[in-house]
């Protein structure tokens, strides 16, 4: 967690370096007004003029507040620099992350540790490590200064701090464990959130609201409680120095004054030492405040670091889109098995096919056949546990991703639609496209028309996960994202789902113009949408079992003759 930090740390080390030498010059400033006061006080004694002491005083006061508000706004400027490293580092390995990492990963968790999480780091840096190194070297430095006025209460001084330091050793682990169950928390009451906030519909027709309600309740009250916990040890720890001060402060009291009783020491080196004493309460809070902060700290770092290490894609260079449709691809799939996990049941049990390039193929068959899953495979969202998924005969596995992607659009069975603009949405894959290219897309998906009725066109915004379009348009926004990426090969999966039936004829008819220029692969249940395919691949249960034609499928499978007859399809073509 250390060298994590630290790598984060490492861009900024000269103006941490800077701030600290700020902050112990302001601390020097303070270790010499001790001994000013002693001369100041010697000179009283023997009737001797005290104002070059005073002007001292007043240079040393001064140049003390003044650096050491330079010093805390450098400091604290860095924290700010280390922290918004920190979630850029975070969140582009995130957006990295494979898609099976994510599956079994609360996404309000992820969002906990790129938020809550690094916020800490500030502390930790200035807090912690700055505030160890300037306060544990101000404290060297006072302990050296008092060891000059006189070493005999340095010892006794240095006992009271030893005790307190045993005292300390034993609390600072709680406040380590306590803190990182409270980070926990909130990660799991982000989760609770997102999970509530995400189907939120759906759980207030459920009205499911006092159940969430009481869920969201509980993780905001496991927070408080560990949050607690850390709060009392870190009380524990503040005052145990506090009462190792004031231990100190009588201790050398009683020993200062039986000194300068017997004469070994004259007044003003008790005083000159007393103030040492008052002096060492700033270093020691600093350094305490450090152990106890650092301890928050590592609870988030410790997040930090799980997160780092989630299966992740390696990182690659952008990869523009092309402006026109290139070569169509191809899609080969030779005996591919594949699970999700470990200990799940297989989705693919040796599926093999063959896609050439240019056309129109479909995959049809009941739910759990693994159609998705074979548009997954060929995105690289997972990888196939035995087998070879190939495009252009090439392993997918060989190409790079941002590469492999590129040659692809996509269009999810949910139609998934980002918050923000209609534009943004649009261009979410190919940011270049031009307004002609714009335009043509939106008449060939039919959205001109709902462009023409939005307010604000193009700049309309569509809400939380489109929630201002409906479920028809969000597919139809979704297909046309996909075209803008003029893609060599056309991924649809359930891509009419939501159409009426003029709106899913006049996007069968996009669909067949694009297979004359590009390879377009589709999953449906409405084999309305794809009887006029080039082909078409059966699945059940994980396996092809027949590939034809419409009518040849109709003729010689009698899973696809069913599937059909229940859609009233078997006589219609």
């Amino acid at each position: 967690m250390l060298r994590l930090l630290l790598s984060y740390i490492r861009p900024h080390r000269g103006a941490l370096l800077a701030g600290a030498m700020l902050s112990l010059v302001a601390g020097a400033a303070g270790l010499l007004l001790p001994l000013v006061a002693q001369g100041l006080i010697d000179d009283l004694a023997h009737d001797r003029s005290i104002i070059s002491k005073l002007l001292a005083m007043a240079a040393l006061v001064v140049a003390n507040a003044g650096v050491g508000a330079l010093g805390a706004y450098v400091l604290q400027s860095t924290a700010e620099s280390v922290v918004l490293g920190a979630r850029r580092a975070l969140s582009s390995y995130l957006l990295r992350l494979r898609i099976d990492a994510v599956d079994r990963t609360e996404p309000g968790d992820l969002m906990a540790r790129i938020t809550s999480d690094t916020t800490l780091l500030r502390v930790v840096t200035t807090d912690s490590l700055v505030a160890l190194g300037t306060g544990g070297l101000t404290l060297a430095a006072t302990a050296v200064m008092m060891g000059v006025v006189d070493p005999v209460l340095l010892g006794v001084t240095l006992v009271v701090f030893t005790v307190a330091g045993v005292v300390l050793a034993m609390i600072v682990p709680r406040i380590n464990r306590a803190s990182r169950r409270a980070q926990d928390a909130v990660g799991a009451m982000g989760a609770s959130l997102e999970r509530v906030l995400g189907a939120l519909r759906t759980v207030k027709a459920s009205g499911a609201e006092h159940r969430e309600e009481r869920a969201l309740h509980e993780a905001a009250e496991e927070s408080w409680r560990q949050s607690l916990q850390a709060a009392k040890w870190s009380a524990v720890a503040g005052n145990t120095a506090g009462l190792a001060m004031q231990l100190a402060f009588v201790t050398v009291l009683a020993v200062g004054g039986a000194r300068v009783a017997t004469g070994a020491i004259e007044v003003s080196t008790l005083v000159a030492f007393l103030l040492y004493v008052f002096y060492m309460i700033s270093p020691i809070q600093q350094v305490v405040g450090a152990v106890t902060q650092y301890q928050s700290g590592a609870g988030a770092l410790a997040r930090i670091q799980e997160a780092l290490r989630l299966p992740a894609e390696p990182p690659a260079e952008h990869v523009e889109v092309p402006y026109w449709i290139v070569e169509p691809a191809a899609v080969t799939f030779d005996d591919v098995r594949f699970r999700y996990a470990d200990g799940m049941p297989y989705v693919h049990h040796g599926v093999s096919f063959a896609v050439p390039a240019r056309g129109m193929t479909a995959f049809v068959g009941p739910s759990g056949a693994g159609k998705t899953t074979v548009f997954s495979l060929i995105e690289r969202f997972y990888d196939p546990e035995s087998g070879t998924v190939a495009l252009d005969g090439r392993p997918v596995s060989d190409w790079e991703l941002p590469r492999l992607r590129s040659a692809i659009g996509y269009v999810e069975q949910d139609a998934p639609v980002l918050s923000g603009s209609l534009r943004e949405n649009l261009l979410l894959g190919n940011s270049e496209a031009d307004e002609d290219t714009v335009a043509w897309v939106l008449a060939t998906t039919r959205l001109d028309g709902l462009v023409a009725r939005l307010p604000q066109g193009l700049e309309t915004l569509v809400g939380h996960r489109g929630t201002r379009l409906s479920g028809g348009e969000r597919q139809r926004v979704a297909i046309a994202r996909a075209l803008l990426r003029c893609p060599r090969l056309l991924l649809l999966d359930e891509a009419t789902s939501q159409l009426d039936a003029a709106n899913e004829a006049a996007l069968r008819d996009t669909i067949a113009d694009v297979a004359q220029s590009t390879t377009v692969l589709v999953v449906a249940h409405r084999l309305s949408t794809v009887t006029m395919a080039d082909r078409i691949v059966v699945m059940d249960a994980g396996r092809v079992r027949a590939v034809g034609t419409h009518w040849e499928l109709v003729a010689g499978d009698p899973l696809y003759a069913e599937l059909a007859a229940t859609q009233f399809l078997a006589a219609e073509y």
